[in-house]
């Protein structure tokens, strides 16, 4: 399974991805210049900032009278004077640079060259380029290897010429120092405002002639060279102690893989320990082999069959988490581990409104539950320091972080936007995924190392909300990410208590509730129960909608890319036909108006209304928004394509519709909430036949499914843990209750 293109990247946005989780690059694919352009997780724009407003705690009170009292612009005016941080923006992550491979071995003119292709294999995680010059055939590859550390660049001439080319690591303006080491190890570095940062290539294998003058190596007269690469990051580290680090690590890979082969076999065995947990097939796959990834992207998103290409964009997403986030690291940022400049759009950090959650929706069913761990090590640096916020900001106990946060965990509001910056439910969102990752893993370890967030965070939530004259516990202030309404022919953003808010702290307070349970343990239990008793009812407005806000008002953006009030449609359960049909009507009405006024017009958008349509068994509209997902909001190198009007080509990759499009995919195949798996709840009629092996359900149990003709043909299921739960496929039902590593099959057991 693999991506393959004609002809090498022109942009960024063409190239094509490797990354171990710490290490990423980006492969242009160059005949006579390659570009490779590198990052590592820890390169961010600067240390830990302090910046909670000294003044909220002492206008709080302020705000929410003057809001209650009608003067709703006057509090906004007051929220964005003393809630916003000082200052008011956090770190952003940045490039690492470039290794630039400049080729003085192929022909000068394009007829020189001949059979040019490039490719990114799936099944081994190598990016590969080939093509002829001369008589001679060349290929390279390169890979990041997760257990030594480090990106390999694998080049080969087979015929009349050698090989001869230079090498230079670059940073543009941003280096303290480079040049060369005593082995030859290329070497550069410096400090990025308190993080000290250094970079280093080094031959390990060359059968050729080579060396290192000034800042270039070059090679000369090879058939087969190895080049091998790492950087190392720190806060408050110093570049020329990471640089002895960088040269150090590199000379232990040298000694330990004298033979390349060893360290190709040494990663395709640690990836595919991966990613070989989950296969699928959709359709028999009618595009001829040799198609390039381009042009069925375009043939696709003009109105063609092409089931496999759902499957490849299925499997790249997987791919791009096991390639971005493995444990011990941070989580993926908005752009993953990859990402060009030095100032990037929206910071390329962590937007907790629901990016960053919705990089992860596809970890524990996709077969990646290992790589959720950077997600909740950050999590648990958020709670920390969401402590103090809270305290100084509010007043209360418990943690708060709200809409952004970044390498150091920050939890003070960013930015001065007024839709998005002055919410208080960015940490309780992120910590709602506790519980479900328990559900999936039934790991009570990390139930009980992660069961003092979800207290922490209902603790705050115990002493910010307000309770109305009508007895229900509210939030003020508070936004709907990141819409607005009209208020008596004026467009106002605060509120009081939006549907979202109700949902979150329904899933927060029912998985606190759930893990106290399951651990015995919990001081907030009573206070917990008595919380959710008295939060407001979700309602439905006079048009059928489900409401936004606690009063229906006009919108002036009926097409918003936020449907913040579906979360209880998805990621919740709390909407489903089945067990709330009223509830699930108005989520369908409210999501057909925002699509009848031009929403999804963004790739994260679009992935969560392909979820939507999954929840509500609607497979048809869910393939019809994946189509839209590929054709309006996917670059050619099927990476998400985001909206960026300041950026020259208009658009920027945001990961988080890939990683959102490959959870809503899996959706459409089983689904395991409230107690129930539902075999093919929203199979599309696109995908008459297929297969899909390891997906993964609530309550610990894979899952292996087969189709032909739109009819299940087969149904397994294997429980690593005990597992109670209702089978439902074709209005037919089967109770099981399965013991640990037993299996259950429909219909052969039926």
């Amino acid at each position: 399974m693999e991506l393959h293109y004609k002809k090498p990247a022109e942009y960024w946005d063409q190239a094509l991805p490797v990354g171990n989780g710490r290490l990423g690059a980006m492969v242009f694919g160059g005949v006579r210049r390659e570009r490779i352009q590198l990052n590592e997780e820890g390169l961010w724009s600067g240390g830990p900032q302090e910046r909670v407003n000294p003044d909220c705690a002492g206008n709080l009170e302020k705000i929410r009278d003057l809001f209650c009292r009608g003067r709703v612009e006057e509090a906004q005016e007051l929220a964005v004077a003393a809630m916003s941080g000082t200052p008011y923006t956090q770190r952003m992550y940045q490039t690492l640079g470039d290794l630039w491979l400049d080729f003085f071995d192929t022909g000068e003119a394009e007829a020189d060259v001949t059979g040019y292709s490039r490719g990114l294999d799936l099944d081994r995680a190598v990016a590969w380029t080939r093509f002829a010059s001369g008589g001679t055939s060349f290929e390279r590859q390169v890979f990041a290897v997760r257990p030594s550390d480090c990106l390999v660049i694998r080049l080969t001439a087979r015929g009349g010429r050698r090989m001869r080319f230079a090498c230079r690591l670059d940073r543009e303006r941003h280096m303290d120092f480079s040049g060369h080491g005593a082995d030859g190890t290329l070497i550069c570095g410096g400090d990025q405002q308190g993080i000290g940062w250094a970079m280093g290539l080094s031959v390990l294998a060359s059968d050729g002639e080579w060396e290192t003058v000034g800042a270039r190596l070059t090679i000369r007269e090879a058939g087969d060279v190895t080049l091998i690469f790492t950087a190392r990051t720190a806060v408050g580290g110093e570049a020329k102690d990471l640089a002895t680090e960088v040269a150090e690590q590199l000379r232990k890979i040298r000694a330990s893989y004298p033979d390349p082969e060893a360290l190709f076999k040494v990663h395709v065995e640690d990836y595919r320990a991966l990613f070989d947990r989950v296969k699928l097939r959709l359709g028999e796959d009618r595009e001829p082999d040799d198609l390039p990834t381009d042009e069925r992207l375009r043939r696709f998103a003009a109105g063609g069959e092409d089931p496999g290409l759902a499957a490849l964009y299925f499997q790249y997403g997987r791919y791009l988490m096991i390639a971005g986030s493995r444990p011990g690291g941070l989580p993926l940022t908005l752009q993953g581990l990859w990402n060009e400049e030095f100032m990037p759009s929206w910071d390329s950090k962590y937007t907790i409104n629901i990016n960053l959650e919705m990089n992860y929706w596809p970890a524990d069913v996709c077969g990646l539950s290992e790589c959720a761990e950077p997600y909740f090590a950050l999590l648990r640096r958020v709670c920390e320091n969401g402590k103090e916020t809270a305290r100084r900001m509010y007043g209360c106990r418990g943690f708060v972080a709200h809409h952004n946060t970044d390498v150091h965990a920050d939890t003070a509001p960013q930015d001065e936007c007024g839709t998005a910056t002055y919410w208080v439910m960015g940490g309780a969102w992120l910590a709602t995924a506790i519980w479900e990752h328990w559900q999936f893993t039934r790991d009570r370890g990390f139930l009980r190392e992660n069961f003092p967030v979800l207290e922490e965070a209902v603790l705050f939530f115990r002493d910010f909300l307000q309770e109305t004259d009508r007895g229900e516990l509210t939030t003020l202030p508070s936004v709907s990410p990141e819409n607005s309404y009209e208020l008596e022919g004026r467009r106002v953003w605060m509120c009081r208590m939006p549907a979202m808010d109700i949902e979150i702290l329904t899933d927060l307070l029912n998985g606190y509730l759930a893990a106290a349970g399951e651990l015995g343990i919990g001081r907030l239990v009573p206070e917990a129960r008595e919380m959710l008793r008295k939060l407001p009812p979700l309602r439905i407005g006079s048009d059928g909608r489900l409401m936004e806000w606690e009063r229906e008002y006009r919108e002036p953006e009926p097409g918003h890319r936020h449907i913040s009030h579906l979360y209880g449609l998805y990621p919740s359960a709390q909407i489903t036909p089945e067990d709330t049909p009223e509830l699930a009507e108005a989520a369908r009405r409210s999501l057909e108006y925002r699509l009848t006024h031009g929403g999804g017009h963004t790739g994260w958008s679009r992935a969560w209304i392909i979820l939507f349509w999954a929840r509500l068994r609607q497979g048809d509209r869910a393939q019809g928004d994946l189509r839209a997902l590929l054709g309006e909001s996917t670059f050619e190198n099927l990476m998400d394509s985001h909206p960026s009007w300041d950026r020259p080509r208009g658009r920027v990759f945001q990961i988080d519709g890939n990683l959102g499009g490959a959870a809503g995919i899996a959706e459409m195949l089983v689904q395991s909430h409230n107690g129930r798996i539902r075999i093919l709840p929203a199979l599309p009629e696109a995908w008459p036949e297929g297969a899909a092996e390891g997906l993964r359900i609530r309550g610990n149990g894979e899952v292996s499914i087969r189709w032909r003709h739109g009819k299940l043909e087969d149904f397994h299921i294997l429980a690593h843990s005990p597992l109670r739960a209702t089978v439902v496929y074709g209005g037919r039902e089967r109770e099981i209750c399965l013991a640990a590593e037993q299996s259950w099959r429909w219909p052969g057991e039926e």
